[in-house]
């Protein structure tokens, strides 16, 4: 896999550096040795929130340090805890007489640190209490239960109580009372891939892991790859057995593990509102990247039942941009404009206009694979596609159109691109039809008309002719047509303004414009090769 790293030991590092150009953090000077970040202002009359743990899992822990939340961040190594000296300076730093909690993940290595850091602390006259975070559920109630975005749960509710001046001994009662409530469970399509050391991934294509851990470590249940409404409902199914029947409301916690799109994170929680929990939620955090495991494709989802207390504390407001709490509502909608009539003319008879319609409707049709296949070498792959959209849509609706007229033909056909044909094609189309319609009403020179369509298309979209675009074969049939040539002639432009795209790699405005010369050379604009094509057909229907 690619990474966008220097060097895998310095990645970390680099990192922390890179957030610390927040002007609120600062670090220890003993930096890199000991990691250590802080807020730069610090009211040592309150008490200190401290979290930490390996790295890998940004923002969590180092892009929480705010006020509001945690006072100072302990970074380990990727997926290994830091030292108990790094714990240890981290409370020195930042505790007053009130003292401090720490946060503290429940793994092995952040317990047996966190936990000696804090007995030498105490030994030196610092109040210090901790506070361990297991709310993965997916290894049930007989073993340790891991500590995954729960934890940032306990930050943002103890780092608000410490903010509003409340005692060691409250904030940890809440910190607990946050902790022993919350319950997560994840689901991914791959691990986390570490810097130093890639490899294959354990899952095929079939395969998603269930109940997982965010150190790289196997999940509890390999099970089958599904849609996302069946995957968000295996995955409730299992966290379910964690909460009450009763009427009860919660805060929901939707976690990106590293790598899932926002399109997809926005997906998944409507796959969410559609299962029965979506009523028990009045809050959500994200969703969006909180507690990751490096880049791993996939989500975790944490509920956490509300009280008074807990609620006030998720809602205030707090330094850090990661923290994002908003209401959960239903999807609603407001009622839409009329826009105007795409059909604004009544349905008119010429058989000789509807046959070209319908047969130009075909052939677009036809070529899709082809133009498809394509622009996929020098495009996205999908012009085929997008012009037989517009061949299906005007087959559909062809017993409507105003064939006896053709400045109402033309404008329809304008009006009808601009709404149902995808991408600028769709858009720049419809801007040519539309004035080709109105330049008829004053003169019922066809070719002049699609010219003075072109020129408005031209004026929007920016390219000319000799950009590689549909223009090349446009404006030469376009031109023969208006000096009364017949339509022969106007197809033998055509195809020839299409064919000497293969020729053009070096322009200046259009989709060819972002592409290199040597993948250009050669191959023809897909738009210019269908409009010679049409133009062929023309000739072949008249």
């Amino acid at each position: 896999m690619k990474f966008f790293i220097n060097k895998p030991e310095d990645a970390v590092n680099e990192s922390i550096e890179g957030l610390l150009t927040d002007p609120k953090l600062t670090k220890l000077d003993t930096f890199p040795e000991v990691r250590v970040v802080t807020r730069k202002e610090i009211d040592k009359s309150k008490v200190a929130i401290i979290s930490g743990g390996g790295s890998g899992h940004e923002p969590m822990h180092a892009g929480f340090v705010a006020k509001g939340m945690l006072t100072a961040a302990v970074c380990g190594d990727i997926f290994a805890s830091p030292s108990v000296d790094a714990v240890l300076a981290a409370i020195l730093a930042v505790s007053g007489d009130k003292g401090c909690l720490l946060v503290i993940k429940n793994y092995t290595g952040d317990r047996l640190n966190f936990g000696l850091a804090a007995e030498q602390a105490r030994a030196m006259g610092h109040k210090v209490e901790t506070v361990i975070v297991g709310d993965d559920i997916a290894l049930g109630t007989d073993t340790q239960q891991r500590g995954l975005a729960g934890t940032l749960l306990v930050h943002k509710v103890s780092g608000q109580l410490a903010e509003e001046g409340k005692s060691l001994e409250e904030v940890l009662k809440a910190a607990k009372k946050v902790a022993e409530s919350a319950v997560s469970i994840g689901l991914s399509l791959t691990e986390g891939q570490k810097f130093n050391n890639p490899e294959e991934s354990r899952l095929d294509d079939s395969e998603a892991e269930l109940g997982l851990g965010i150190h790289g470590e196997p999940g509890v249940d390999v099970i089958k790859m599904d849609k996302a409404d069946a995957l968000i409902k295996k995955a409730l199914a299992e966290l379910k057995k964690y909460l009450s029947d009763e009427d009860e409301k919660y805060v929901l916690l939707f976690n990106n593990l590293g790598s899932v799109t926002p399109l997809e994170m926005n997906l998944l929680v409507h796959s969410f509102d559609k299962t029965d929990l979506a009523s028990k939620v009045k809050y959500l955090v994200g969703p969006t990247a909180m507690t990751t495991s490096l880049n791993m494709n996939g989500f975790s989802i944490t509920l956490l039942k509300l009280d008074e207390e807990i609620e006030k504390a998720l809602l205030e407001t707090t330094e850090t941009p990661e923290w994002r709490i908003r209401e959960y509502a239903k999807p609603s909608s407001i009622k839409s404009p009329e826009l105007p009539k795409k059909m604004q003319f009544e349905p008119s008879e010429n058989e000789h206009n509807k046959k070209v319609v319908q047969e130009i409707s075909a052939h677009l049709i036809e070529m899709e694979k082809e133009m498809n296949d394509l622009d996929e070498k020098v495009g996205d792959g999908d012009a085929g596609s997008t012009f037989a959209g517009a061949g299906k849509k005007f087959k559909s609706i062809s017993d409507e159109l105003p064939y006896a007229s053709l400045p109402e033909l033309f404008t329809t056909i304008g009006r009808v691109l601009a709404r149902e044909t995808g991408g600028s094609s769709g858009v720049l189309l419809s801007m040519l039809f539309t004035k080709a319609g109105s330049s008829l009403e004053d003169d019922d020179n066809v070719g002049k008309a699609l010219l003075n369509g072109l020129e408005k298309m031209k004026s929007y979209g920016g390219a000319e002719k000799g950009d590689r675009t549909m223009i090349d074969a446009m404006q030469p049939a376009f031109e023969a047509l208006s000096e009364g040539k017949s339509m022969d002639k106007a197809a033998e432009a055509a195809r020839k303004g299409a064919d000497e795209t293969a020729n053009i790699t070096n322009t200046k405005s259009g989709r060819s414009s972002y592409l290199s010369e040597s993948s250009l050379e050669g191959i023809p604009d897909p738009g210019a090769e269908m409009v010679a094509r049409v133009f062929e057909k023309l000739v072949k229907i008249l």
